[in-house]
């Protein structure tokens, strides 16, 4: 089961639309590197879904907010300042209704949690390497957990798989992934990516789009800096 795939299947269900939280927990406002990820994760929830990025600083809301706007599904982002906890207030969300996706988990996310859960709740914006246990700071508020596997994903990544065993209904062990792959530009060029991606139908790993162009331009700007 890829991304795509899950498109065939948008009839299952879902009239039941999902919020996924992003909790933003990078030290700095997210900079350009972290756009195509954005965009990515409105591109693969559901058609009645949200993607929500809370605690961001108000100086960065202004210019995410154009951003998305020009994209197809930019009405499918919520941006808020609010830190996680007020911000399921204001919707009278019970943190009973919450997942936390969270490595430590003990119990590996299935498609019954699209049923117990409403929302699905994310740290960070950008997979680190090596991982640091950002999630632990959600985790002390008492959210219940649930796993993607044993490899770091990109929150893109671990969205859209989210997604597709909740909405779509796919067991995780059905998914079919990419373990650190090297996005090769030419003879010369290329870097191997430390994380784990869904694979298409050609078996390659699905990156967000734009981000070759984005990787390619930052191994540039390393090779110019010497």
């Amino acid at each position: 089961m890829t991304f795509n795939d899950s498109d065939k299947m948008a009839d299952k269900d879902k009239d039941k639309g999902f919020k996924y939280i992003i909790e933003h927990m990078e030290e700095d406002d997210a900079g350009t590197h972290a756009l195509p990820e954005y965009a990515h994760m409105l591109q693969l929830v559901g058609a009645s879904s949200n993607v929500c990025f809370t605690s961001l600083s108000a100086s960065s809301i202004p210019p995410l907010q154009e951003y998305l706007t020009q994209k197809p599904e930019g009405s499918k982002a919520i941006l808020s300042t609010e830190p996680i906890l007020s911000f399921l207030g204001q919707d009278a969300i019970p943190k009973t209704r919450v997942c936390l996706l969270d490595p430590r988990a003990e119990a590996a996310i299935s498609p019954d949690d699209g049923d117990k859960f409403d929302v699905f709740l994310y740290g960070g914006i950008l997979g680190d390497d090596p991982p640091r246990d950002r999630t632990g700071e959600l985790r002390a508020l008492g959210f219940e957990g649930r796993h993607l596997g044993p490899v770091q994903m990109t929150t893109d990544t671990a969205l859209g798989v989210t997604k597709l065993v909740v909405e779509d209904g796919t067991p995780l062990d059905d998914i079919k992934f990419t373990d650190f792959p090297t996005i090769t530009f030419n003879k010369y060029e290329s870097i191997e990516m430390p994380f784990r991606y869904v694979q298409d139908a050609a078996g390659q790993p699905i990156l967000p789009p734009g981000m070759r162009e984005h990787l390619k331009a930052d191994l540039d700007r390393t090779i110019d800096d010497f």
